[in-house]
């Protein structure tokens, strides 16, 4: 059974979004992680900031979990659970910030994993951008 159009599409859209932004992400925190370690603590500093953030970061996630409910194949899973991800981030900062931002640091503080982590989403976010925008070839395209 074939995945019908209007989902791959989708999947599609989301992926040229999710997946270049997930790069630039990892690469920051890659190529920069002293940056991030001030940043993250100046932010949990500020206690409006994370409030602020979450209402931001929760509609973003809403976005996606409500235009796209789909699991099927890779690309659709990956792009589902970054929504639902999203969504569980933006609640905890606006929850329960302090708990949230203690788990950010404390995961920060243990590098190695912290790394091999941000390795994984930034190899996620290059398979998105490749599946988002590599020319795409319908089944009925005689050159398949």
């Amino acid at each position: 059974m074939s995945t019908p159009r209007h989902i791959e599409h989708r999947t599609r859209i989301f992926a040229r979004v999710l997946g270049p932004y997930l790069v630039i992400a990892a690469a920051t925190l890659i190529v920069r992680p002293t940056y991030v370690k001030s940043l993250m603590h100046a932010f949990d500093t500020n206690s409006v900031s994370p409030w602020i953030t979450g209402a931001f970061v929760l509609p973003m996630g809403l976005v996606v979990v409500a235009l796209h409910p789909y699991w099927r194949g890779l690309a659709g899973a990956t792009v589902s659970a970054l929504g639902w991800l999203t969504v569980f981030k933006g609640v905890a900062l606006m929850t329960f910030p302090q708990t949230y931002l203690s788990a950010g640091q404390e995961a920060i503080a243990g590098t190695p994993w912290w790394e091999a982590s941000v390795v994984i989403i930034g190899l996620a976010g290059l398979y998105l951008t490749v599946v988002g925008w590599a020319p795409h070839r319908h089944a009925t395209d005689p050159a398949v």
